[in-house]
Protein backbone atom coordinates (compact mmCIF):
# COMPACT_ATOMS: atom_id res chain seq x y z
CA UNK A 1 0.00 0.00 0.00
CA UNK A 2 1.00 3.52 -0.91
CA UNK A 3 1.25 6.57 1.50
CA UNK A 4 -0.55 9.90 0.22
CA UNK A 5 -0.31 13.02 1.68
CA UNK A 6 -3.05 13.83 3.89
CA UNK A 7 -5.35 15.41 1.95
CA UNK A 8 -8.24 17.50 3.53
CA UNK A 9 -12.04 16.47 2.74
CA UNK A 10 -13.95 19.54 1.22
CA UNK A 11 -17.05 20.45 3.90
CA UNK A 12 -20.05 22.57 3.57
CA UNK A 13 -23.02 22.44 0.83
CA UNK A 14 -21.99 25.76 -0.75
CA UNK A 15 -21.30 24.30 -3.92
CA UNK A 16 -23.73 21.62 -3.81
CA UNK A 17 -25.84 20.50 -6.65
CA UNK A 18 -29.78 20.55 -6.33
CA UNK A 19 -32.27 19.44 -8.69
CA UNK A 20 -36.19 20.76 -7.94
CA UNK A 21 -34.89 20.65 -4.13
CA UNK A 22 -33.30 17.43 -4.21
CA UNK A 23 -29.17 17.06 -2.91
CA UNK A 24 -27.26 15.42 -5.57
CA UNK A 25 -24.99 13.16 -4.31
CA UNK A 26 -22.74 10.28 -5.97
CA UNK A 27 -20.69 8.01 -5.23
CA UNK A 28 -18.89 5.15 -6.39
CA UNK A 29 -18.84 0.70 -5.31
CA UNK A 30 -14.93 0.48 -5.56
CA UNK A 31 -14.36 -3.05 -5.94
CA UNK A 32 -10.87 -5.67 -7.39
CA UNK A 33 -10.46 -9.64 -8.15
CA UNK A 34 -8.87 -11.49 -5.55
CA UNK A 35 -7.44 -13.06 -8.73
CA UNK A 36 -7.75 -10.80 -11.58
CA UNK A 37 -4.95 -12.79 -13.72
CA UNK A 38 -6.94 -15.55 -14.05
CA UNK A 39 -10.36 -13.14 -14.51
CA UNK A 40 -11.03 -14.13 -18.25
CA UNK A 41 -11.72 -17.90 -17.19
CA UNK A 42 -14.18 -16.95 -14.78
CA UNK A 43 -17.87 -17.67 -15.10
CA UNK A 44 -20.61 -15.78 -13.57
CA UNK A 45 -20.59 -17.77 -10.35
CA UNK A 46 -16.79 -17.60 -10.08
CA UNK A 47 -16.90 -13.31 -10.53
CA UNK A 48 -19.17 -12.96 -7.94
CA UNK A 49 -16.97 -15.27 -5.90
CA UNK A 50 -14.22 -13.55 -6.45
CA UNK A 51 -15.16 -9.82 -6.44
CA UNK A 52 -14.33 -7.95 -3.72
CA UNK A 53 -16.03 -4.81 -2.73
CA UNK A 54 -14.53 -1.55 -0.40
CA UNK A 55 -16.82 -0.39 2.23
CA UNK A 56 -16.96 1.77 4.39
CA UNK A 57 -18.35 2.74 7.87
CA UNK A 58 -21.00 5.48 8.16
CA UNK A 59 -19.93 8.73 9.90
CA UNK A 60 -21.95 8.10 12.86
CA UNK A 61 -20.16 4.89 12.57
CA UNK A 62 -23.38 2.93 12.61
CA UNK A 63 -23.21 0.53 9.59
CA UNK A 64 -21.38 0.35 6.27
CA UNK A 65 -21.88 1.63 3.04
CA UNK A 66 -20.37 2.44 -0.09
CA UNK A 67 -18.42 6.35 -0.85
CA UNK A 68 -20.60 8.99 -1.58
CA UNK A 69 -21.52 12.80 -1.42
CA UNK A 70 -22.59 16.00 -2.50
CA UNK A 71 -21.46 16.54 -6.18
CA UNK A 72 -20.46 20.38 -6.36
CA UNK A 73 -21.10 22.43 -8.94
CA UNK A 74 -17.63 22.62 -10.32
CA UNK A 75 -16.96 19.33 -11.31
CA UNK A 76 -18.11 16.68 -13.48
CA UNK A 77 -20.49 13.93 -11.74
CA UNK A 78 -17.60 11.71 -12.28
CA UNK A 79 -15.19 13.75 -10.84
CA UNK A 80 -17.01 13.87 -8.11
CA UNK A 81 -17.63 10.57 -7.66
CA UNK A 82 -13.43 9.68 -7.81
CA UNK A 83 -13.01 13.08 -5.12
CA UNK A 84 -15.69 11.18 -2.52
CA UNK A 85 -13.91 7.77 -2.81
CA UNK A 86 -10.84 9.09 -2.46
CA UNK A 87 -11.81 11.64 0.53
CA UNK A 88 -14.09 8.91 2.22
CA UNK A 89 -12.45 5.18 1.33
CA UNK A 90 -8.37 6.37 0.33
CA UNK A 91 -8.38 4.76 -2.92
CA UNK A 92 -8.65 5.38 -6.58
CA UNK A 93 -9.00 4.06 -9.58
CA UNK A 94 -10.78 4.08 -13.23
CA UNK A 95 -14.19 5.19 -12.76
CA UNK A 96 -16.48 2.87 -14.76
CA UNK A 97 -20.29 2.82 -15.54
CA UNK A 98 -23.12 4.76 -14.42
CA UNK A 99 -24.73 1.69 -12.30
CA UNK A 100 -28.02 3.82 -12.12
CA UNK A 101 -29.94 6.53 -10.33
CA UNK A 102 -31.94 6.33 -7.22
CA UNK A 103 -34.40 8.62 -4.89
CA UNK A 104 -33.66 8.57 -1.22
CA UNK A 105 -34.96 10.59 1.84
CA UNK A 106 -32.19 11.69 4.07
CA UNK A 107 -32.42 10.06 7.37
CA UNK A 108 -30.68 12.84 9.54
CA UNK A 109 -32.57 16.15 7.33
CA UNK A 110 -36.10 16.24 5.72
CA UNK A 111 -34.78 15.74 2.62
CA UNK A 112 -34.92 14.22 -0.77
CA UNK A 113 -31.50 12.68 -2.32
CA UNK A 114 -30.90 12.20 -5.75
CA UNK A 115 -28.13 9.50 -5.66
CA UNK A 116 -25.59 8.16 -8.68
CA UNK A 117 -23.31 5.09 -8.38
CA UNK A 118 -20.98 4.37 -10.24
CA UNK A 119 -18.31 1.33 -10.35
CA UNK A 120 -14.74 1.82 -9.23
CA UNK A 121 -12.04 -0.71 -10.56
CA UNK A 122 -9.26 0.14 -7.69
CA UNK A 123 -5.97 0.77 -8.81
CA UNK A 124 -3.88 2.10 -5.69
CA UNK A 125 -5.19 2.45 -1.88
CA UNK A 126 -3.53 4.62 0.49
CA UNK A 127 -2.26 4.43 3.97
CA UNK A 128 -3.58 8.03 4.83
CA UNK A 129 -6.64 9.63 3.35
CA UNK A 130 -8.93 12.49 4.34
CA UNK A 131 -11.24 10.64 6.44
CA UNK A 132 -9.23 8.23 7.95
CA UNK A 133 -10.12 9.19 11.27
CA UNK A 134 -13.35 9.24 10.55
CA UNK A 135 -14.16 6.05 9.03
CA UNK A 136 -12.95 2.33 9.00
CA UNK A 137 -13.05 0.48 5.67
CA UNK A 138 -13.18 -3.39 4.93
CA UNK A 139 -12.89 -5.18 1.91
CA UNK A 140 -15.85 -7.55 1.60
CA UNK A 141 -17.08 -10.26 -0.58
CA UNK A 142 -20.10 -9.82 -2.59
CA UNK A 143 -22.48 -11.32 -0.54
CA UNK A 144 -21.00 -9.98 2.89
CA UNK A 145 -21.76 -6.34 1.54
CA UNK A 146 -25.14 -7.07 0.22
CA UNK A 147 -25.42 -8.25 4.36
CA UNK A 148 -24.47 -5.42 5.82
CA UNK A 149 -24.73 -2.57 3.91
CA UNK A 150 -27.07 -0.29 5.41
CA UNK A 151 -28.64 1.46 2.30
CA UNK A 152 -31.06 -0.28 -0.07
CA UNK A 153 -30.42 1.48 -3.17
CA UNK A 154 -26.71 1.02 -2.64
CA UNK A 155 -27.63 -2.68 -2.37
CA UNK A 156 -29.30 -2.38 -5.72
CA UNK A 157 -26.60 -0.54 -7.49
CA UNK A 158 -23.99 -3.34 -6.17
CA UNK A 159 -26.61 -6.06 -7.88
CA UNK A 160 -26.42 -3.88 -10.77
CA UNK A 161 -22.21 -3.85 -10.83
CA UNK A 162 -22.42 -7.76 -10.30
CA UNK A 163 -24.73 -8.36 -13.35
CA UNK A 164 -22.34 -6.09 -15.60
CA UNK A 165 -19.72 -7.97 -14.20
CA UNK A 166 -21.06 -11.07 -15.35
CA UNK A 167 -22.36 -9.72 -18.61
CA UNK A 168 -18.91 -8.73 -19.67
CA UNK A 169 -17.27 -12.28 -19.32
Amino acid sequence: MENMMALVARTGRLLQRYDKGCRQVVGCIPYRYRNASQLSSFNGNLIEEEMEVLLISSQNGNGMLFPKGGWEINESMEEAARRETLEEAGVTGNVEDRLGKWRYKSKSRPVVHEGYMFSLLVNKQFDLWPEKNNRNRKWASVSEAREVCKQWWMREALDELVRRQIERN
